[in-house]
């Protein structure tokens, strides 16, 4: 017997099958011990803790993949609210400013119809459709025409004080020449001492001037201005500016005064357009200087 033969001789063991069987009922057995005695729980446990990492290793891919897919999908849907909101945000910012723009206008027109009620100006609304672009004319146009019965010179004041005349009227509109306006003029009274004088515009939206007022003029810093109602334009004791500055100068004979309109000649869009007063008797011609002469010399005589 060679050495070839010998070895398959001591190599010879149990068949595959034999095998199979072997460990198959090895393993139906050690399972029925399992569930009947729990004798492998503690076993169990230990392999449970040395296979988790390699399980979690093992599904680690598919667990990012699928956190990157909805981290992109919150990324997207949170961009998306981002947006909307936003827009929301936007419409909610313009209907709440023109809400406060429609509160302020009511509250105007409220005080316009006060005024009418606790004053004895009398008059009718109208709307500011137009303004000058011309930075050097001060001049607006309301709603309001000859088709309303609007004449030129009417005044115009809001609920504080006067804004302006009418200066031109048209049938659907009117043009409103501001109080500001370059050399406009308006007879205006000091309330606390009752001197007269004369408001003239300086073509800027927020300045009046008092022109040829003496050095000792009584005039003090706050000083409010009314209409004087000479000359039957303005109705007396309406408010037109307050005293901002006063300039005294011993080397100038007259005093440098500004001040500061007392109505929003540049703010509201609603206006009260005043009724004409009544008309004054027509003034007095002034005698020629030549027959004054003579009177006077014939009273000598």
């Amino acid at each position: 017997m060679d050495s070839t033969q010998t070895f398959h001789v001591f190599n010879r063991g149990p068949s595959p099958a034999a095998r199979l069987v072997f460990f198959s009922v090895l393993s139906l057995l050690l399972m029925f011990v399992d569930a009947r005695f729990r004798y492998l729980e503690s076993t169990r446990s230990a392999l449970s803790v040395l296979v988790s990492p390699v399980q979690r290793l093992a599904t680690m891919p598919n667990v990012l993949w699928l956190q990157g897919k909805e981290f992109l999908v919150k990324q997207n849907s949170l961009l998306e609210d981002n947006k909307a909101l936003q827009h929301q945000h936007g419409l909610d910012a313009v209907q709440l400013v023109q809400q406060q723009s429609l509160l302020l206008e009511n509250q105007q027109l409220r005080n316009l119809l006060g005024l009418q009620q606790r004053s004895r100006v009398t008059g009718q609304f109208a709307e500011i459709v137009y303004a000058e672009r011309d930075i050097f004319r001060r001049k607006v146009l309301i709603n309001k025409g000859s088709s309303a019965h609007i004449q030129a010179g009417q005044v115009v004041m809001d609920e504080r004080g006067i804004v302006g005349q009418i200066t031109r009227v048209y049938p659907w509109l009117s043009e409103v020449t501001l109080i500001t306006e370059k050399d406009h003029a308006v007879p205006v009274q000091v309330q606390r001492s009752g001197l007269r004088s004369i408001a003239f515009g300086a073509g800027d939206t927020s300045r009046l001037s008092l022109r040829y007022m003496p050095v000792s003029t009584d005039i003090q810093k706050g000083d409010l201005l009314v209409t004087s109602g000479i000359d039957g334009i303005y109705p007396p004791g309406i408010p037109v500016a307050t005293v901002e500055k006063i300039e005294r100068d011993a080397a100038y004979p007259f005093a440098q005064i500004v001040c500061l309109p007392v109505g929003g000649v540049d703010k509201h869009r609603h206006l009260l357009v005043l009724s004409d007063m009544p008309a004054l008797p027509e003034r007095p011609e002034a005698e020629p200087v030549v027959k004054k002469l003579k009177k006077n010399k014939a009273g000598v005589h």
